[in-house]
């Protein structure tokens, strides 16, 4: 079977851009780079990926695409661009040029925002009629804070090509499963949006047991179904809390679990579809059998 991580990240801290990782686990205070995954990747049996923005910065974006360049398995790039500034147009349309086909959506760190509101601000509508008339989609970087502008932007964009991180972000730790489900509710009313089955393990708390995850899988399965969730690693973030095969193989069995028969649709055809990536002349750029 293909697999598509349909998130995954690369990063340089020499870069200087990575405001965030002075305050991330020591662990992740590293580079991560190509030849840091290529062997775990190919050891879990994973094909393809998706390469999303670590930065906000389009200078990051523009040093994803070289990245994507050396890793034939990167399909496609998830970059950033300011979508606040005058000319965020002629910004994404130069981002297209310097991807030549990799960039495939954008993604503002909403997450890292002080102001809760911040996606719902009138300002940002040109950005995202940009989006839109590109055929880009949006990655929502969220937690439970900004759901509610979440779904106000949705109800401005209705058309919005649009998927939910890390199923946006539910206070595992907390246990606090009425709030997030209610607003999962309301988000899966809204037909164009997906939601990655990614992350979920690094919002365990200590020490709670993997299990803890199950009650959420489910209630994403119910609400989104096989047809609009999307499997990702969320590597190297995910490296702080298990390896790389361990959550794909707990997603696998989740899956089958409760959607049973759609591993091909989780793990692949749905971010195929929603990024709009061609697998199979991604199939062919890396010597592979076309029926594989």
């Amino acid at each position: 079977m293909i697999i598509v991580d349909a998130h995954q990240h690369y990063w340089q801290p020499s870069r200087g851009d990575y405001g965030w990782l002075a305050d991330a686990p020591a662990s992740l205070r590293r580079s991560f780079l190509p030849v840091d995954l290529l062997a775990e990747r190919k050891a879990a049996g994973v094909t393809f990926s998706v390469l999303v923005q670590a930065a906000p910065t389009e200078q990051e974006t523009r040093y994803l695409f070289e990245l994507a360049r050396h890793d034939p398995a990167v399909i496609g790039v998830v970059g950033w661009v300011d979508m606040e500034a005058d000319d965020v147009g002629a910004r994404i349309d130069a981002l297209i040029h310097a991807g030549d086909g990799l960039l495939c959506g954008l993604r503002p760190m909403v997450q890292d925002m002080a102001d809760p509101d911040w996606l719902a601000k009138p300002s940002l509508d040109r950005a995202f009629d940009c989006i839109q008339e590109r055929c880009l989609s949006f990655d929502a970087l969220v937690g439970m804070p900004h759901l509610s502008a979440l779904c106000r932007r949705l109800r401005r964009h209705p058309q919005l090509k649009v998927v939910l991180d890390h199923a946006g972000k539910p206070a595992i730790g907390d246990g606090r499963f009425d709030q997030w489900t209610a607003w999962i509710d309301e988000l899966s009313q809204h037909p164009p949006l997906h939601c990655k089955l990614s992350g979920l393990l690094t919002l365990l708390g200590e020490p709670m047991h993997e299990d803890a995850i199950e009650p959420y899988v489910a209630d994403l399965f119910a609400h989104f179904g096989a047809a609009r969730l999307i499997w990702g690693s969320d590597w190297p973030v995910l490296t702080t809390h298990a390896s790389f095969s361990h959550w794909l193989t707990v997603a696998l069995n989740l899956t089958e679990r409760y959607a049973p028969g759609s591993q091909a649709d989780v793990f692949a055809a749905n971010a195929a579809r929603f990024y709009a990536r061609d697998i199979a002349a991604a199939k062919t750029r890396l010597n592979m059998p076309a029926a594989s």
